[in-house]
């Protein structure tokens, strides 16, 4: 079974609380975005917490330096997982995951715009990074950009690691991403850009949650024959 992830991107204090009211019963963990942490601040993570306690919260920091320091006040207020840019400093990465572990909580490392995928995967594992997160922004994605390719990547690396995936995912390709190897699969506009956001998410999740089949080879096998 994966896990499913909704984006919450909007600047919007208030539409973030509502749109997360319509989806928390229909996903497993809630994303405040990077545009809408940096907008609203650690007071929305506390509304959250408190409103969705049987949710958990992932708060898409994107540090890239200070790392112990940076994430600790997000843990404290609730945080489940903080993430930490792939491209920072060694040691950066490192405090990110200290201060996780610090809490009880995860750390999850984002690969996006990571040249060497593969070694550095295997080197933030090697520090217990708990989440490796496969990611293709928004403007890769208006370049036509997938995570597909990357995910398979790393999930052949068979490290035993949570694999979060983000990129453009909506109904018609979780069982893809499921079957390649995600175990967090995160949505974002295929939700909140839905006529019932609601209706999508316990569609995405069910899916997610229901048997996989094929497998990350037979994925691959198909995607490029």
């Amino acid at each position: 079974m994966a896990q499913t992830q909704m984006a919450l991107d909007s600047l919007d204090f208030d539409g973030t609380v509502a749109l997360a009211t319509k989806v928390a019963p229909h996903v497993d963990i809630l994303e405040i975005g990077t545009p809408c942490i940096k907008h609203n601040g650690i007071k929305l993570l506390e509304v959250l917490r408190a409103k969705f306690p049987n949710n958990k919260i992932l708060v898409d920091l994107k540090t890239m330096d200070a790392g112990f320091y940076e994430a600790e006040p997000f843990y404290k207020a609730g945080a489940d997982i903080c993430t930490v840019l792939g491209t920072a400093d060694i040691g950066t990465i490192k405090g990110v995951i200290d201060v996780a572990n610090k809490y009880g909580k995860k750390a999850q490392v984002d690969l996006i715009n990571v040249a060497d995928k593969k070694a550095r995967t295997q080197e933030v594992a090697k520090l217990g990074a708990h989440i490796i997160g496969v990611h293709t922004g928004l403007d890769q994605q208006a370049a036509g950009q997938t995570p597909f390719n990357d995910l398979a990547l790393v999930a052949s690396l068979g490290l035993g690691i949570d694999i979060s995936v983000a990129g453009g995912v909506k109904a018609s390709t979780t069982q893809q991403v499921k079957d390649a190897g995600a175990t967090i699969i995160v949505a974002g506009a295929a939700i909140y850009g839905a006529a019932d956001p609601a209706a999508s998410a316990a569609e995405i999740t069910a899916i997610a949650h229901g048997s996989t089949s094929g497998g990350l080879f037979g994925w691959v096998k198909k995607l490029f024959s």
